[in-house]
């Protein structure tokens, strides 16, 4: 089974890291200015909805809260959202965000696993999970996202 597995050190406590993951002004400049929405229970459905095929409420990736913890942890199963696959409902994967203090430092570890089998998105998170990982980085380190030419 694949798992993608990324560790990023960010000079930035890990409350305003926290921020750049679940916040909206965080989510807009790392997650290509899509919004996380979420109540962030445990069972309880989230989406990440901006711009695209269906308008500016697309909603790219949607699933249901497995954990979360303010400022340590938060895990989603995942689908890809309905405008990208037909069927989208029966592909899915987890995605696992922790912050652990190093130092002066945060310790951001994604781990994205648990994915079902044929899944079309795979190869474009192995790649797209370095672009949103450096941008996080770079947000709570300067304020500021990467400019990917876009």
């Amino acid at each position: 089974m694949t798992s993608l597995k990324y560790e990023f050190y960010i000079g930035a406590e890990p409350e305003n890291v926290w921020k750049v993951l679940v916040e909206p002004e965080g989510t807009r400049k790392t997650f290509f200015n899509c919004v996380l929405q979420s109540s962030f229970k445990a069972g309880e459905p989230f989406s990440y909805i901006g711009p695209g095929a269906d308008g500016d409420e697309t909603v790219h990736v949607y699933g249901d809260i497995l954990a979360y913890e303010p400022s340590k942890t938060l895990s989603y199963i995942e689908h890809p959202g309905p405008s990208y696959r037909e069927n989208h409902q029966e592909l899915t994967s987890r995605v696992t965000f922790s912050l652990d203090t190093v130092g002066k430092c945060t310790k951001l570890t994604l781990i994205n696993d648990q994915w079902s089998d044929n899944h079309p998105s795979l190869q474009n998170a192995e790649s797209h999970w370095w672009m949103i990982l450096s941008n996080i980085k770079t947000v709570a380190e300067s304020g500021n996202p990467l400019d990917f030419g876009w």
